[in-house]
């Protein structure tokens, strides 16, 4: 037993090497970090100063700057964010710290809901509202969290992210991934001068419950009309993603790589946390072009659609969840191939 516990000890000693070996070397961006970290005039240096609030405000605030640690640890952060599954990297298990053991799928990343790599805003530099901004998250430190039903401080904000919205398990308060994306999103608070303590209009979903639409009910019928006009081109006519050679273009909203039914997103299943993403968030350059009733339908449309069980549901559940998402999709195209062959029919 000493023997392997040494072993053991021994082994744990060679992965914290490597792992600060990893944290010492460079980082190299993705295309779309690179970009944003560029325009936040992120250097190493005694006191930082944001061209964003410079440009928004005409005046700038100086924090305090940033080492080069630092400066890796933000870089890795929103490398996480940008491209959790490592599908950019050359080596993906290493300079994404193997965040994949924390999410179940092949899909998810943390900008399919943190869109805009953390901090989504339009061409004219506005922040979004309910646009689940990193920033304004970190910046509101401990708060309240009704599906938990506890006051949560932003790493274990973080956790449920992994836990609930990516299907997947708890990494530990201490994980470099939790160290990297919290250096990130605290950056982009002094990059955005968000202060510490305020609530911002893009912290969070901005909600749509039922009595903010004229209450005509949320109809399943309306919801898969308007999915398949409006969401089918992207989430494909299944909403089970879209993927190009290997690469997730736009993410699942069923089946096995989408959000499990503890999710946020799928809270008490008809909710008023989706409608309310889908109108601030969806389509991409077309937000806010559908109606709050138009939301709350595609909701309720998409929370019928077959994806695995949370912890809360129960192996029956779980069971009867991985028959459907074996079943349906091949039942779901059959159907649609007939309805295809009757149209070109009555079309001759």
């Amino acid at each position: 037993m000493l023997v392997v516990l040494g072993g053991l000890y021994l082994l744990a000693l060679h992965n914290h090497a490597e792992r600060e070996q990893i944290r010492q070397g460079s980082v190299e961006l993705t295309p779309g970090c690179k970009q944003k970290l560029e325009g936040y005039g992120l250097v190493a240096g005694e006191h930082y100063r944001s061209p964003y609030v410079l440009k928004r405000i005409g005046a700038g605030t100086t924090a305090r700057g940033y080492s080069e640690e630092d400066i890796r640890a933000i870089q890795r952060g929103c490398n996480i964010v940008d491209d959790l599954q490592g599908q950019l990297a050359k080596d993906a298990d290493r300079e994404r710290w193997n965040a994949t053991r924390f999410v179940r799928g092949t899909q998810t990343t943390c900008d399919h809901c943190h869109q805009g790599i953390g901090d989504k805003q339009d061409a004219a530099g506005n922040r979004l509202v309910g646009s689940n901004s990193m920033a304004a998250s970190w910046v509101m430190a401990d708060m309240y969290d009704r599906f938990t039903g506890l006051l949560l401080p932003h790493e274990l904000r973080q956790m449920q992210c992994y836990i609930n919205s990516s299907n997947g398990f708890k990494p530990n308060a201490a994980d470099d991934l939790m160290r990297d994306v919290t250096a990130y999103s605290r950056f982009l608070s002094a990059a955005l001068d968000l202060k510490i303590g305020n609530h911002y209009p893009e912290q969070g979903i901005d909600e749509i419950p039922a009595s903010a639409t004229l209450k005509r009910g949320d109809d399943y019928v309306r919801g898969a009309h308007l999915f398949k006009e409006k969401c089918a081109g992207c989430h494909g006519p299944q909403a089970l993603g879209t993927e190009v050679q290997g690469k997730v273009i736009f993410p699942a909203l069923a089946g096995p790589n989408s959000h499990s039914m503890d999710s946020r997103m799928n809270f008490a299943m008809v909710n008023s946390v989706m409608p309310g993403f889908i109108c601030r968030n969806m389509p991409p350059t077309q937000e806010g072009s559908l109606e709050n009733q138009e939301c709350r339908d595609i909701a309720y449309y998409i929370g019928t659609l077959p994806r695995p069980a949370g912890d809360r549901q129960g192996p029956l559940v779980a069971t009867w969840q991985q028959l459907m998402m074996t079943v349906m999709p091949p039942l779901t195209r059959y159907a649609d191939s007939l309805s295809s062959h009757d149209s070109l029919k009555g079309a001759d």
